[in-house]
């Protein structure tokens, strides 16, 4: 019924965490949609305000009396003066004027190794536009510079109004990607075609969204839109609910048209933050509820104190009562005989508890040895080991298990075990070797370091392999969940003892203290992953070496566990601990 109640609270306290988690998530996803809206409309419209804001140069430069006599066929070079000085007054890459058979005559650059003067544009669309009497609009990769730009043309026309040529202008919006590069946003611009134009990756331009067919692929060569690029497919990926994949990462995805142009603006937003302050309020949220559980403990615990101090006064009285009763001699023999079946209670009650700490002990020692032969079998498996390789590790496991059942005789008889000289870094590779599958497992990195001259201490070489071993499968579970998985092991000599230092990247010792981990069945691991014997185990073998045990955090992250040994002394009248 207690089972049945505790798993019933723990799913409704899973169910609120859950439910705090979704509709955070809901949230806060909306809040970083609403974001992500007003950039991309932010974007948008510095597109268009970059793009329009000379639309009506070329309307002008069309009727100015300069440009229409230089059409006509007077001298160009007051013209090109006068370009060079509008193209660097308004920050335009260039401004040229070209006969109606597309060669430019006069340019903004004239007289400069990129000069236009001279060149054939006639195969240009924005020419073609502007000479059959509309505006011509086009962005490509010049054909002179190699450089890529936003051309606008407009036709110029004589007093008749026969056409007279074309004026141009090319504008650089390489600045958009500058601007969305150092916002660290991920933006990018794509024709009608599906070709981007502009990003803020340098890698995605000049590649296509989707697959160019035969026509489009013809047409672009003709226009010489993009010439020496192979337009390759970009790596990305539209999904459900608004969202794409690019660049092997799932982000929230916006996109929004440029008319008249035809032109896409994509935007795509990293809302993994809304995950993170989800995650964390569901924390907060389980932390309030914690506290209030903790205070209601508390109370319990003092109403428990209050009831045993009651409890404690009535025994009191009632060893009273029996003192009285004690001058009646069969009053006091009935006594006797009552604290003799009690006597008896009690020293079954004993053995009880020593045969359940005996199979704790046994299951939680026992675990680790057959956990290690289940690893190498399976691996022998899925290697395809020979048996041959497979008998010796079985072997030794099987050896280490003989051992365990011999030391928990510890449970069982009052003498003392026999202690001996004990060389620490072989016993640190013995229980390496044993957890060698979970490191394995778990794609740990593991560094041993030792002096020159052997460590030696006084105790039982199999007990001392045993805390090494708790104390390394600790360190394996708690690096098991991290980026960094790193174990360094350091045997050293410290005030005339032997000590090992285990340390790790893990989640380190957080609230908890090394007197309450020693307790039995304590642990900081998830159900089902550990009785938390083994720290309570390692403690009492290490005290009955006379030594010490220690933890703390440590710098950076992780855990830091210290095994202090006293040496081997020369005298052999030095009795075992």
């Amino acid at each position: 019924m207690r089972l049945t109640l505790r798993a019933l609270v723990v799913l409704t306290a899973l169910g609120v965490i859950l439910g705090v988690f979704l509709i955070s998530l809901g949230f806060f996803r909306s809040e970083e949609q609403a974001k992500a809206e007003g950039r991309l409309s932010l974007y948008r419209s510095m597109v268009i305000s970059e793009i329009e804001r000379f639309s009506h140069l070329t309307y002008v430069l069309a009727r100015d009396r300069h440009v229409m006599d230089t059409a006509a066929g007077r001298a160009t070079d007051v013209l090109d003066r006068r370009l060079a000085a509008f193209a660097a007054e308004s920050g335009l890459d260039a401004i040229y004027l070209m006969r109606p058979d597309g060669v430019t005559i006069a340019a903004s650059n004239a007289g400069t190794p990129e000069s236009f003067v001279g060149q054939d544009y006639g195969f240009r669309p924005y020419f073609q536009t502007a000479l059959a009497g509309g505006q011509g609009r086009f962005y490509g990769i010049g054909a002179t510079t190699g450089l890529p730009g936003y051309f606008i043309a407009d036709p110029v026309r004589g007093p008749g109004g026969e056409t007279l040529g074309v004026i141009a202008i090319k504008l650089d919006l390489t600045d958009l990607e500058e601007t969305w590069r150092a916002a660290g946003e991920q933006v990018l611009l794509a024709n009608r075609d599906g070709v981007v134009l502009l990003s803020s990756d340098p890698g995605w331009r000049y590649r296509a969204l989707g697959t160019l067919d035969k026509e489009q692929r013809a047409r672009i060569a003709r226009d010489r839109q993009f010439p020496g690029q192979a337009l390759a497919p970009l790596d990305w990926r539209p999904a459900d609910n608004g969202r794409a994949v690019i660049g092997g990462a799932e982000r929230l995805h916006l996109s929004g048209m440029l008319t008249p142009h035809g032109w896409v603006l994509h935007y795509f937003a990293d809302d993994s933050a809304a995950v993170t302050r989800s995650w964390l309020l569901a924390g907060i949220v389980t932390t309030l509820a914690g506290g209030g559980l903790l205070a209601s403990q508390v109370r319990r615990t003092r109403r428990i104190g209050a009831a045993l101090r009651r409890s404690e006064a009535e025994e009191a009285q009632l060893r009273e009562a029996n003192e009285r009763l004690a001058v009646e001699i069969e009053e006091r023999r009935a006594a006797e005989r009552r604290l003799a079946r009690t006597q008896d209670e009690l020293e079954r009650a004993s053995r009880l508890a020593a045969l359940g700490q005996l199979a704790a002990s046994v299951t939680h020692e026992l675990g680790q040895p057959i956990a290690a032969m289940r690893n190498h079998l399976t691996a022998a498996e899925i290697g395809g080991q020979s048996e041959g390789r497979l008998a010796p590790r079985i072997a030794a496991i099987v050896d280490r298990m003989e051992g365990i059942t011999r030391q928990l005789k510890f449970f069982a008889r009052n003498d003392r075990e026999e202690f001996g000289p004990v060389d620490l870094f072989a016993a640190v590779q013995a229980a390496l070797a044993l957890v060698e599958p979970n490191i394995s497992r778990v794609a740990a990195t593991v560094s041993v370091s030792a002096p020159d001259k052997p460590v030696t201490v006084r105790g039982n070489q199999l007990r001392i392999e045993q805390v090494l071993t708790n104390v390394l499968r600790n360190a394996i579970d708690a690096v098991e969940d991290r980026d960094v998985r790193r174990i360094e092991v350091r045997v050293a000599l410290c005030d005339g003892a032997g000590r090992v230092e285990v340390r790790d990247t893990g989640h380190g010792l957080g609230q908890a203290r090394l007197e309450d981990l020693q307790e039995p069945f304590v642990t900081t691991r998830e159900s089902g992953r550990g009785m938390g014997l083994g720290l309570a185990i390692s403690a009492n073998i290490v005290r009955a070496h006379e030594g010490r045990i220690s933890a703390r955090d440590a710098e950076g992250g992780g855990a830091v566990f210290c095994i202090d040994i006293p040496q081997e002394r020369d005298d052999a009248g030095a009795s075992a601990a």
